[in-house]
């Protein structure tokens, strides 16, 4: 069997999905023991509300990183095809420097709340877990969505690439 290593940009993009998958795991975890312990044991996990909600903001920024190189997401291209493909081209630029504006703008206003809350701010009701390592794990995604965000961009600008060639599943990274 051939096996091919990923360009070092696919690599970078394989493990922003791993950190996004296994924060999902995590959430899935936390809420299945706490819905056991509450219906068996009357005696759910501590903290499971707060831990889950933001293990799965760090979830949903990681995953719009990968998002943001992979660019599979649901699209609705009813003008982009009515377009030639140069306007189409623009079109895309322009809609990735929206993404990545809004996406500067998270980390600025995330990246203030974390500076905020790390001398002492909030934290869980039971357990008294800090807040701030959840916000600097997502202000950390939001930044890998920022560097992802900007290598498409350039990727379309300087190779002409769509996000046609995202859409077919890539099968040689089925079995890693």
């Amino acid at each position: 069997m051939d096996s091919k290593r990923p360009e070092p940009r696919g690599r970078v993009a394989l493990w922003i999905e791993r950190v996004a998958a296994i924060m999902l795991g995590l959430v899935t975890v936390i809420i299945f023991i706490s819905a056991i312990g509450r219906y068996l044991f009357n005696s759910p996990l501590p903290d499971a509300f707060d831990i889950s909600r933001l293990t799965l903001a760090v979830a949903i920024v990681w995953g719009l990183a990968s998002v943001a190189y992979r660019g599979s997401h649901i699209k609705v291209d009813l003008l982009a095809h009515a377009v030639r493909p140069g306007i189409r081209r623009w079109l895309d630029i322009v809609a990735w420097l929206v993404l990545l504006i809004f996406t500067t703008g998270l980390v600025w206003k995330i990246g203030e709340r974390v500076v905020s809350q790390f001398p002492g701010g909030e934290s869980t009701m039971d357990l008294r877990l800090p807040h701030w390592p959840f916000l600097g794990a997502i202000v950390l995604g939001l930044i890998a969505a920022l560097v992802m965000t900007s290598i498409r961009i350039w990727r379309i600008w300087r190779h002409g690439e769509d996000l046609e060639s995202y859409e077919k599943i890539d099968e040689e990274h089925l079995h890693e």
